[in-house]
Order: C-alpha cells, then sequence, then structure tokens
C-alpha cells in the first residue's frame, strides 16, 4: 500500500472557472503514463474550489509529480487562474479501503 500522497487545493478566480476544470480533465492521460503515480483524483469541491490529489510508490515517484508537466501547466498560469497561491501539502496515507472495479 502507498503511504505518500499529495493534497493541491486550488481556488479559482471567479470566471475562471472553466479555465481551471479544462487542464485538471485533461492532464488524465499525463497521470496515467506515470508508473510511480497509484491513484489520481482531480475534484470539485465548490463554485471555485478544486482540489488534486494522488497516493505514490515512492518519495520520487511523488518528487516527480511535484516536478512534473501537470504541475508545471498549473503554477505557470497561477496569476491569472487562481485567486491565491496553490495550497500544496504531501500527506502521509495512513488507511486505505480500495474498491474492486
Amino acid at each position: 500500500m502507498s503511504r505518500l500522497a499529495v493534497w493541491a487545493q486550488l481556488e479559482a478566480k471567479p470566471g475562471k472557472e472553466k479555465e481551471v476544470e479544462d487542464p485538471l480533465k485533461s492532464a488524465q492521460p499525463l497521470a496515467e503514463r506515470e508508473s510511480g503515480t497509484l491513484s489520481w483524483y482531480a475534484i470539485k469541491m465548490g463554485p471555485t474550489t478544486y482540489g488534486i490529489f494522488d497516493a505514490f510508490a515512492d518519495e520520487s515517484s511523488r518528487n516527480a509529480r511535484l516536478n512534473g508537466d501537470i504541475a508545471k501547466g498549473l503554477f505557470a498560469k497561477a496569476k491569472d487562474l487562481f485567486s491565491k497561491p496553490p495550497d500544496i501539502a504531501k500527506p502521509e496515507i495512513l488507511a486505505v479501503k480500495s474498491g474492486r472495479s
């Protein structure tokens, strides 16, 4: 079981919601290609609040994500898209329940 994760909370500027949502939706294929990324979720939590949650096989995979294409794309547009800087945390997963496909 993975014990390493990344949680990023994003607050879109009013009127910029679609510009935040579209890259999050289109980032799924990038996450799928990362062998060290075990799970990846793009989440909408409210009208302007979004999140990204990832679980990783190891620390090098987690660091690769934080320096990868998805992060670079979001941070390159951060001042235009977000009302405040993204809040990035590196939590440790304590327990997991996995569903069946």
